[in-house]
């Protein structure tokens, strides 16, 4: 498990979604959250990130994974 800032986690995630592999929230434990790195199949579980802070609530909030639509921010239409 690789552990991040929650500005690191979220780029990381955004990286992964954009190569075409999938992630998924594994865990919320308070503040901390730890999500899985799955391949582009999404069968194999390639790693884990572990990140507590804003940053990474508000990227995953509302979503279980990269599969979720990402809500839409306030005010937009």
């Amino acid at each position: 498990m690789t552990r991040h800032t929650p500005q690191d986690a979220v780029a990381v995630l955004r990286r992964w979604e954009d190569s075409g592999a999938a992630w998924r929230v594994l865990e919320r434990d308070g503040a901390r959250v730890t999500v899985g790195l799955w391949t582009c199949t999404g069968d194999e579980l390639v790693d884990r990130v572990e990140a507590q802070g804003p940053a990474l609530e508000a990227f995953v909030a509302g979503r279980s994974s990269s599969e979720d639509l990402a809500p839409s921010p306030a005010g937009a239409p």
